[in-house]
């Protein structure tokens, strides 16, 4: 029996370290999960809490990356076992409601368990919960089996220097970027190729009919049966034929507007030469952190004649700061705020460009090494 609980135990403790030390090189990552969650269950007796739980995403994600490995690492150890076992019972819990929504719902595509790094299938994702939530009932049981590995000193210095480890780790992600990156915006790929529809993907079949209305009598018709102007159109309606796979490219919601909307992700990307993307999702940070940052940038891009582009979701807020307070003349483009997200963990964020192809990626705290 002792033997069993120890191969539980090393199972269970190596996975919770894993699970937390993968999401905690991307503490944003898990943000956004959890900000998606919220989403899903909009609109429901709970608004208030799931607004505060929105608001408070990140703090949230560092909590629970920082509790997975802290509790890995404690049951390996032996530290505290009772309290660690029902601690991770609750989280177990916790984590098989999240995978069970998205398995059946369908409105959550995965609970990002491992991060980015490591994508799961909804069902693949819940079978693990399932198998780790026996193991981990098997070893709230048994814990009478599970013996400190070492001395209580060395237990709570292990779990100290360990709560620290991963509270720096975040820490730098948040200011530097991830340490690990798993993004399809990750140095070294071509942007143009990843937007591109992938061989095997096959669309859903949707077949359009119109709805018309004339006097008191409404009707449906097809494309090539639309009446006459004496019909007043209504609505349309889509009708799911056939569904897809539901493969979509790697980066499908990412392009470049200017401030008339006209679409020039093609042209910018494609340009052979080298240039910038400055990345800034929302204006809401204080430009004081990088104003000087981006002046020594704008001035070393001038002497290399190469071109910075600044990509945004509030372009207004960023148009009048740089161009119209400051003068720097630098064309801005919109992007989907959530495409930025996945581009840029930081705000902002600086790419080099060369044609289509990230040659390298740095936060506003690492701006003089691009400049370097």
């Amino acid at each position: 029996m002792k033997k069993a609980v120890n191969t539980a135990r090393i199972i269970v403790g190596v996975l919770f370290i894993f699970s937390g030390l993968i999401k905690a090189f991307d503490p944003l990552g898990l943000a956004y999960k959890l900000q998606e969650f919220c989403e899903a269950w909009a609109n429901g007796p709970m608004n208030s809490t799931l607004a505060w739980l929105n608001a408070h995403a990140l703090p949230l994600s560092v909590l629970m990356n920082t509790l997975e490995v802290a509790l890995g690492v404690a049951l390996l150890i032996g530290w505290q076992k009772k309290m660690v076992s029902w601690l991770l019972l609750l989280l177990m819990i916790f984590f098989l409601y999240l995978t069970g929504y998205a398995l059946f719902t369908g409105k959550v595509r995965e609970c990002g368990c491992f991060g980015s790094c490591i994508p799961l299938s909804p069902m693949g994702t819940f079978v693990k919960d399932v198998v780790l939530l026996v193991l981990i009932l098997f070893i709230l049981i048994k814990r009478k089996y599970i013996l400190p590995v070492v001395k209580s000193i060395h237990l709570v210095t292990i779990m100290l220097l360990s709560i620290m480890a991963i509270a720096l780790l975040q820490s730098n992600a948040l200011e530097h970027l991830p340490l690990l990156d798993c993004l399809p915006f990750k140095k070294g790929n071509n942007i143009l190729e990843l937007r591109k529809m992938p061989a095997d993907a096959t669309q859903d079949q949707v077949a359009i009919t119109f709805i018309y209305k004339k006097g008191n009598d409404q009707q449906e018709f097809t494309a090539d049966k639309i009446p006459d102007s004496s019909w007043t159109f209504v609505d349309q309606k889509k009708t799911v034929i056939s569904k897809g796979n539901g493969k979509l490219p790697l980066i499908n919601d990412f392009s470049l507007n200017d401030l008339n909307g006209a679409d020039k992700t093609d042209s910018i990307l494609g340009q052979p030469g080298d240039y910038y993307l400055f990345f800034i999702k929302s204006f809401g940070e204080a430009t004081n952190n990088w104003g000087m940052e981006f002046e020594k940038l704008s001035i070393k891009a001038g002497e290399q004649h190469r071109p910075i582009y600044i990509v945004t979701s509030e372009p207004d807020a960023v148009q009048q700061y740089f161009n119209v307070k400051n003068k720097y003349n630098v064309p801005v483009y919109i992007c989907d705020g959530i495409a930025i997200k996945t581009a840029a963990r930081v705000v902002p964020t600086l790419f080099a460009m060369k044609g289509p192809v990230i040659q390298g990626k740095w936060s506003w705290e690492d701006i003089d090494d691009a400049i370097k």
